[in-house]
């Protein structure tokens, strides 16, 4: 029979999954946004969506890791992402800029809200290192919050 140890481990590694397949459908529709923002603060939105996608694409190798550091399996495929992520597609390349970045918000909001409910699977499961990369994950996403926030006022 499993422990309670083990039931935390699974269940923290299933929200590492998660986290990793909406880092992976973030980054991808971040870099959608940077290739279609369209307006008068083109500029500006290029590049702030550009300095987004590559902080979440570096955190999406650091996620696969730490799965992996506790001996289990990571997302495979596409799909798999798909099937893990809490991040809507965004198919339409005419949105205004001020949709794109309300969207961006709205995702990076529901990110924080999920590594701060993985704060506690990390602690029962006794993993240390994952609590303490949580905290650095979950800055950097309040972080894209408050820029992207302070972008529509």
């Amino acid at each position: 029979m499993a422990n309670s140890g083990d039931n935390a481990k699974t269940a923290l590694v299933g929200e590492l999954n998660g986290l990793l397949a909406d880092h992976l459908a973030l980054f991808f529709k971040t870099k959608n946004f940077h290739w279609h923002v369209a307006g008068p603060r083109f500029r500006d939105l290029h590049l702030m969506f550009d300095e987004q996608a590559i902080e979440i694409r570096d955190q999406i190798d650091v996620i696969g890791e730490r799965v992996r550091k506790l001996d289990d399996y990571t997302l495979t495929s596409i799909g798999s992402v798909a099937k893990h992520t809490q991040v809507k597609d965004q198919d339409d390349v005419t949105l205004t800029a001020e949709d794109m970045v309300r969207e961006l918000r709205d995702d990076n909001a529901a990110m924080v809200k999920r590594l701060k409910g993985m704060k506690e699977l990390a602690e029962q499961a006794g993993d240390n290192a994952t609590d303490g990369l949580l905290d650095d994950w979950t800055d950097m996403a309040e972080e894209r919050v408050w820029f992207l926030n302070q972008t529509l006022k």
